[in-house]
């Protein structure tokens, strides 16, 4: 039977024309017969795909004779082709949608201004060193942390990228700004970005952890300074690091332990809501919040 991967990576690079990296992209995957979704900007490349492990392999390697990526890394996880609906590669103005494509500069050596990357062991030092004065900062959206989070983390109230600047300028943080502040986020590419708004706000000192919750999963699984699940935006919808995982999230009807976000069950709704097996099974439950559940039989019964 082959094996297949899935594949994480970003690469901040210069791109003078991300339309032709796009058409080189479309067509590398199309022939791999890979799978996922790429983003490219005049900033980089933001992709995840999955396939068959050779064929995999055979996109990395083409991927870094592209002068820019040449020394972009890649974080492998279990999965393949089956876990995304389709392949899609497009050209976008940043590939994380901050709402400030303008404000990022980025050099041959990557975002120009941006946060000191930690390696995981370095990141464990630093609280060793600085104890409780150092704050970890989310740099997700809100609803990832519900089932997976940095103790004690500040998570912000964000929905999507686009609320950070709101959020960060909003003076709920200004208490923090001359504290060691530690940036993370999935795979490092939200932080790189995150991490020069931040201190182009007036936060002084800033980090991120370099190959973000991956690779500090990858180093200590749940032993230190990580607990619960994360969230991956694929069929997956979350991974472990360890078999002996604790379940943090709880399910938003109930309350029992939970790590797998359902879709609303208002087909007009987006939202995703944290369920446990039981009330996800319950259509009447399965939705974010009441009026949802309202509008649902508003809808059958004027069907």
């Amino acid at each position: 039977m082959a094996q297949n991967k899935i594949i994480l990576y970003y690469q901040f690079a210069p791109i003078a024309d991300p339309q032709a990296v796009m058409l080189w992209q479309r067509a590398l995957c199309e022939k791999l017969g890979l799978r996922g979704r790429i983003l490219i900007s005049k900033h980089g490349i933001n992709g995840t795909l999955g396939g068959e492990i050779n064929a995999v392999k055979a996109y990395t390697k083409e991927t870094r004779k592209y002068p820019g990526f040449k020394n972009m890394e890649f974080k492998w996880s279990e999965g393949g082709a089956e876990d995304f609906p389709r392949l899609s590669v497009k050209t976008r103005d940043e590939i994380v949608a901050f709402g400030a494509p303008d404000e990022l500069q980025v050099d041959e050596n990557g975002v120009v201004g941006g946060g000191v990357h930690l390696k995981p062991e370095e990141v464990n030092k630093l609280v060793e060193e600085r104890g409780d004065e150092v704050v970890f900062f989310d740099g997700r959206n809100a609803f990832e942390a519900k089932i997976g989070k940095f103790k004690n983390a500040i998570v912000p109230d964000v929905r999507t990228t686009h609320d950070f600047i709101r959020e960060i300028e909003s003076g709920k943080y200004d208490h923090i700004k001359d504290k060691p502040v530690v940036t993370y986020c999935t795979g490092g590419i939200r932080c790189e970005i995150l991490s020069a708004l931040m201190k182009n706000r007036g936060f002084k000192e800033i980090y991120q952890i370099d190959g973000g919750i991956v690779r500090y999963g990858e180093k200590y699984g749940d032993k230190e300074l990580w607990e619960g699940s994360l969230y991956v935006f694929d069929k997956r919808m979350h991974m472990e690091f360890t078999p002996d995982t604790v379940t943090i999230g709880k399910c938003e009807q109930c309350g029992a332990p939970s790590n797998k976000f359902e879709n609303c069950s208002n087909e007009n709704c987006r939202e995703l809501v944290l369920l446990c097996p039981e009330c996800a099974a319950d259509d009447a439950k399965r939705h974010c919040v009441p009026e949802c559940s309202v509008d649902r039989e508003a809808a059958e019964a004027n069907a």
